[in-house]
Parts: structure tokens; sequence; C-alpha cells
């Protein structure tokens, strides 16, 4: 009988093992950062507050080498010298006192005369409450009524012309147009949670008739969107960025589509247009981009890598997409993502420094070459060499790898007092977008989301110059019809001026 010899190589064998040890290792931390950030989105908070811990080690400990730092002329960013702009602040809180009421308010007068006899009393003064009160808003009819005249000597009828109206065909006047507008776009309030609230007031307006209502005014107010679209993008400076929006599609059954609001938005002039398409390709930006030239701040979607190809487009990206990467990686490497939200605090700093002090744009950019960007260079160089040390999976390898491949185009915003360290702008003009797509869930068209994209254009400039849209929104509606192509820019937001009664 033959014996067969079967020689195990162990130490390949325990490498094979501990291999493979450490990629479950690798994929179990990556998949407890995916789990930690689900439950972050699902429960918790979505401020991204860092306190900076004192003493952290990797602060301490950075492997540049004094050598290094005196070649790249890189300085510790921890030795920078900035100012912070504090208020004092009184410890004995002093009592307001009840809140006073705005003056423009109606005053209804109550008196209370005392039970008493008081004939013969002398007045010597009065006790004065307010009490703030409000009654549900009123409807009621604008009864249009126009004279019919007989004109002497079988001369005809006299009458006179019938007004203007937004919507001739529809029985709602200017005012309720806009509030029904303002009511579902800025108050995110549903147009069949509008009809119950007519309802109540035993007024019945069909879902049918309400939506051509909004059909009708966006409709009316199509030449305002597009001559706020072209003064947008003759602009030299462009926010972009995408929010999904669900559609209703005729050709897709039993679901909905997934659409996408592209939103440009300029911080320096403060407009912003929205723009709906179907997809996310790189297709709509090269269409509505065509001509632009100056600067697109964007978070690093690959849809805008087109930009970088034209000489005249410099393309900057936004340092709190980079700052959040480091802040959801807490969890994963505590100590080195402390020490780069450390790092990007610095940089925030000298912007707050800046909006305190009112630079102008020369200035902001004197100051952030003299104390961003030795920050910028030394916090680049300890990326670069901490990335070599992590495994490529890990959430801080991933936020460290984000930031290094974008790193020259997080640093133009130096170069430029006007530009703006991050892309917030815009995305605080996509917020009422999200918080509308909770209550309203989706749009019933792909015409409809354009409609939409309209409405938020227009609304979302007035609130950029702190307009009051219900106020602008029946103005306009009621000057529209009769106004001149011509100068339809006099009653865009930005330009708006009120008819003095």
């Amino acid at each position: 009988m033959q014996v067969i010899t079967v020689h195990t190589d162990y130490k390949v064998l325990y490498e094979d093992v501990t291999l493979q040890f450490e990629a479950l290792q690798v994929k179990y931390e990556a998949l407890q950062q995916e789990v930690v950030h689900l439950k972050k989105m699902i429960f918790g908070s979505r401020h991204e507050r860092f306190i900076p811990t004192e003493n952290n080690p990797i602060q301490l400990a950075l492997n540049i080498q004094a050598d290094q730092i005196a070649q790249c002329s890189i300085i510790d960013a921890k030795k920078i010298s900035y100012t912070r702009i504090t208020t004092e602040v009184n410890k004995t809180k002093v009592h307001p006192g009840r809140m006073k009421l705005p003056e423009h308010l109606e005053r209804r007068e109550i008196i209370i005369e005392p039970q008493e006899d008081t004939t013969h009393c002398k007045k010597i003064g009065e006790e004065i409450t307010e009490e703030l009160e409000y009654e549900p808003g009123n409807l009621y009819v604008n009864k249009i009524v126009r004279p019919k005249y007989a004109r002497p000597n079988n001369g005809g009828i006299a009458t006179a012309p019938m007004i203007e109206r937004p919507l001739p065909k529809a029985i709602a006047g200017a005012g309720l147009l806009a509030q029904i507008v303002i009511d579902k776009y800025v108050d995110h309030l549903p147009l069949y949670r509008q009809m119950e609230r007519f309802k109540r007031e035993d007024i019945i307006i069909p879902y049918s008739t309400i939506t051509d209502w909004v059909s009708g005014t966006c409709k009316l107010i199509e030449p305002l969107y597009e001559a706020l679209k072209r003064m947008v993008l003759k602009s030299d400076y462009l926010h972009a960025d995408e929010s999904p929006l669900k559609v209703l599609d005729k050709d897709k059954k039993g679901t909905t589509h997934r659409g996408y609001y592209w939103v440009y938005h300029n911080s320096v002039l403060r407009l912003v247009i929205f723009e709906y398409q179907p997809g996310r390709g790189k297709e709509h930006p090269e269409k509505i981009l065509k001509d632009f030239k100056g600067y697109l701040q964007t978070d690093g979607y690959p849809g805008y890598d087109f930009l970088k190809q034209k000489k005249d487009v410099t393309v900057l990206n936004c340092m709190a997409h980079a700052r959040r990467m480091f802040y959801d990686a807490l969890a994963n490497d505590k100590s080195r993502a402390e020490y780069a939200l450390q790092q990007f605090g610095l940089l925030y700093d000298i912007e707050r420094k800046a909006v305190q002090l009112s630079m102008t744009a020369d200035e902001v950019k004197q100051l952030r070459q003299n104390e961003a960007v030795p920050v910028l260079q030394s916090l680049g160089q300890w990326m670069q060499q901490e990335y070599l040390k992590l495994p490529p999976k890990s959430a801080l390898a991933q936020a460290l790898q984000y930031s290094i491949a974008r790193w020259e185009a997080l640093s133009i915003y130096t170069t430029n007092g006007k530009l703006n360290i991050d892309n917030n702008p815009v995305e605080n003009s996509i917020r009422p977008v999200a918080i509308g797509r909770k209550n309203y869930l989706f749009a019933g068209s792909h015409d409809a989301a354009q409609r939409s994209a309209m409405l938020y254009s227009l609304l979302g400039t007035c609130k950029l110059h702190n307009i009051n849209p219900f106020v602008w929104l029946r103005d306009v509606l009621k000057r529209l019809p009769e106004h001149p192509i011509n100068r339809i820019d006099e009653l865009l937001p930005q330009n708006w001026k009120p008819l003095q009664k």
C-alpha cells in the first residue's frame, strides 16, 4: 500500500488567512461606517458642528520635516495668526418685556367700562392692553360693474372697456392666484390641502380648475423667467448644483421618473434660476452653458468637467463638500478626521473675519493669500502623506481621495476675492425644493416640473432680495397683461418697484 505524504506550507497558509482577514476587516469597517451614516440620515441631526478636542496626537506628530516645510514654503497651520471677531455679551439678561406689535396692523378698539356707575367720576387715564388676533384669510368677490349708456340720436351704446385681468377666462383674481402659488412653492402646501381649506369657507374649487390656474399663471410669467435666465447666464461667476425630483410619466406605469432641477446661482447679484431636465447627463449643462465665460463653482460632479477644456472658464469646487466627508469619517478614524476638521475650521474662521470686517474683494483676496494659502498648502501635503497609510476603502481614505483629486479646484477661491469658499449659496436656494418634495411628493408631468422650476426661480430671487413674494407676484400679475415686453426686466424681483398709489 502506497502512502501519499502531503506537505502543508503553514507559513503560506497563515499569510493567505491573514490577507483574507484584513480584507474582511476593511469591508467590516466600511459597512459599519455605512450603517452609522444611514442612522444619522434617518434619526440624527443634520448639522455638522465640530468642536475640536485638545491635544490631537495627529496634529502634534506630523511626518513633515522642517527642511520640507522650508522648501515648500509651508508653515504649520497652527502658527497662523488670525483675528476672531467676537461681540461682548452682557451676562445680566434684561427682560425685554412684551413684544411691541407693528404699527401698520389694524387696531380694533374694544372699550370695557367699569360695572359701577361713573356718571359723576372724572376720567384720569386708561389702561391699554394689546392682543394679537387672527382671522382666516377672507375670500371676497370683486363685482365689476360697467354701466351702459344709450347715446342720443341713436348713436349707439357707451360702456367702459373691461379691465385687463391675469387670466381673462378664470374667476380668480391676481391676489388669489398669487396666494395659491405662494402657499405651494413658498409655504409648501399642496394644492389638494388648499382645496380643503377653501371647502371650509364653502368654496368648492375642482382640482382640475386650480391646476389650470397655476398653469395659466406660469404661462403668464414665462417672459419674466426667460429674462431672468438670460441675466443669470450672462454672469461671470455662477454656482451650479442639481436636485432630484420624482415626476409622473405616462410611459412608466406604476412608478415615477427621476428628473432633476439644474440650478444656477449668482451670489454676487443674488439671482437664481432652476431648469428642469429629465436626466443628469452632461448634455444638459453643455446646452445651457455653451456661451458661459468665467468662474463656475460645483460640488465636483463630473457632468461639468467638459468646461475644464474651455480656456475662458475656470471650474472651482466646494470646500463644504470636502469637509463633510471628514465629518462623516469621524467614527472611522477620529484623530485624523478631527485634525482635518480643525484645519477646515481655520479656513472658515478667515472667511468669517472677512465678513465681519466688511472687506472689499481686493482685501479679501489679500487676506486669503496671507492666511488661507499656507493652511491649504500644509493641509494638502498632510492629506497626501496620510492617504498612503490607510486602507483605500475606508471612510477616511475616501475623504482624502476626494479632496486630493480636487485640491487645486478647492483652492482656486483664494485667487479672487469675489469667489466663495463653498457652494452653499446654491444649496440654500435648493432647500425649499427639498422641503416641498416631502409635501407634494412628485410633479404631475415633465411640463409641470418645468413650470415649477420657473416659479422656484422667481420666488427664490425674491427671497434673495428680501422681497415679500406675495406682494411682488400679485402686483406683477396685475401689470403683466398690459406691460410692454421690451421692458419686461423692470418687473424682475431685483428691479421691481411697486406702483405708487
